[in-house]
């Protein structure tokens, strides 16, 4: 089946467009049509709108253009509805991380799960890193939809999802100088050095930090 499939991405400069363009490359090689939309207001309808990191809110008169709306969201839904579930995750220890493909509904985050699948992290990884294996957990996730399109029959979330959780703001990368580095080495492997880095306060002045690994020779 060659399918008309739009992508959603809200954030321009996110790191997961790159990942986004190469999947448009691979998946129009096999016949199908893709695009790439930043805003809603681009949408022009088709068989699948995937929504990747995006910001907004797609209601009903938008989904109805497409056969499936379908969310990529880092959580073993339905734990860990809301914002940036991953990075709550990976703060609070967790190393084995669960990303689901769902449709749009609303409320957001509750609707059919199409497919799930995992990665796994070691526990040194910085934020590209981890960047990395989320974003090809999604093009896996994207690429299966696409290829078992008509055979997928969505699941009805069942459970108790817990409280939603709450965007994080780059207020949350400030450091505790009362705390030891290895106390905080989870926060500082999920800050971004460009877009969020990682900060202290001292003395009246606010002082940046970025992290780097060195890999062994």
């Amino acid at each position: 089946m060659i399918m008309k499939i739009t992508i959603l991405c809200t954030v321009q400069n996110h790191p997961v467009v790159k990942y986004l363009q190469r999947w448009m490359e691979e998946i129009s090689s096999k016949g199908h049509t893709v695009s790439l939309a930043f805003d809603k207001s681009e949408l022009q309808g088709g068989d699948v709108l995937f929504l990747v990191s995006c910001g907004q809110i797609i209601r009903d008169a938008e989904r109805k253009k497409y056969k499936a709306t379908l969310v990529l969201h880092a959580s073993d839904l339905p734990e860990g509805r809301g914002w940036s579930p991953h990075i709550w995750a990976i703060l609070g220890g967790a190393n084995h991380i669960t990303v689901s493909l769902l449709e749009a509904c609303e409320p957001v985050d509750t609707g059919a799960i199409w497919l799930k699948t995992k990665f796994i992290l070691e526990g040194h990884e910085l934020l590209p890193e981890i960047n990395a294996k989320l974003f090809e957990a999604e093009l896996f996730l994207m690429s299966q939809a696409v290829d078992r399109f008509k055979t997928i029959e969505p699941v009805q979330q069942v459970g108790d999802s817990g409280p939603y959780l709450r965007l994080r703001y780059p207020e949350d990368s400030k450091l505790d100088l009362n705390k030891t580095i290895v106390e905080q080495f989870n926060l500082l492997r999920v800050v971004d050095s460009q877009r969020y880095p990682a900060f202290f306060d001292y003395r009246g002045k606010r002082y940046l930090v970025k992290i780097e690994k060195v890999e062994n020779e």
